[in-house]
């Protein structure tokens, strides 16, 4: 299932958060930010500042793995309420490089691994759908809007067996 990539992949640290937002608000700009409105851009920056979302990761139930290439962070996937992936960026010199299927797989071994659940869901944003579906995820149920914020509700079933 892991293929083995040049990236370190591992849960962050607390001082990475900042880092991993930047990425995240980077890239959701740089890929998202054109085909949402006003409303839809402030709602994501909304997200991804609140000091509530913070104290979540700092207390440890909102997780987040990050990837590293030489000390730069490359990616990075967070998971709230044990199966659902919140967030997943990846800076865009790195796509098509395998990080975010690796990142969701590293997640999905864990989830499946210590947490005992059986499937990730995850709202894919327009520019992520494709992906999604290549990694295996299906569609829960057609786009949606919700407060300018676009997605497609997915989720991903773990293959029965080991690991």
């Amino acid at each position: 299932m892991d293929e083995e990539l040049p990236y370190e992949i591992r849960f962050a640290a607390q001082d990475e958060w900042e880092e991993a937002m930047g990425l995240a608000w980077k890239t959701f700009l740089e890929f998202e930010g054109d085909i949402y409105t006003m409303e839809g851009v402030r709602s994501f920056e909304d997200f991804i500042t609140d000091s509530g979302l913070k104290r979540m990761f700092l207390m440890g139930v909102y997780q987040m793995m990050t990837a590293y290439d030489h000390g730069r962070m490359v990616g990075m996937i967070t998971l709230r309420n044990e199966v659902h992936i919140s967030l997943l960026f990846v800076d865009k010199n790195y796509h098509r490089h395998g990080i975010g299927r690796a990142l969701i797989m590293k997640m999905a071994s864990y989830v499946k691994g210590e947490l005992g659940k059986h499937r990730l869901t995850v709202n894919a944003s327009p520019y992520g759908v494709a992906f999604y579906h290549q990694i295996g995820f299906r569609d829960l149920g057609p786009e949606k809007k919700q407060d300018g914020i676009i997605y497609t509700p997915m989720a991903y079933e773990f293959p029965e067996g080991n690991g």
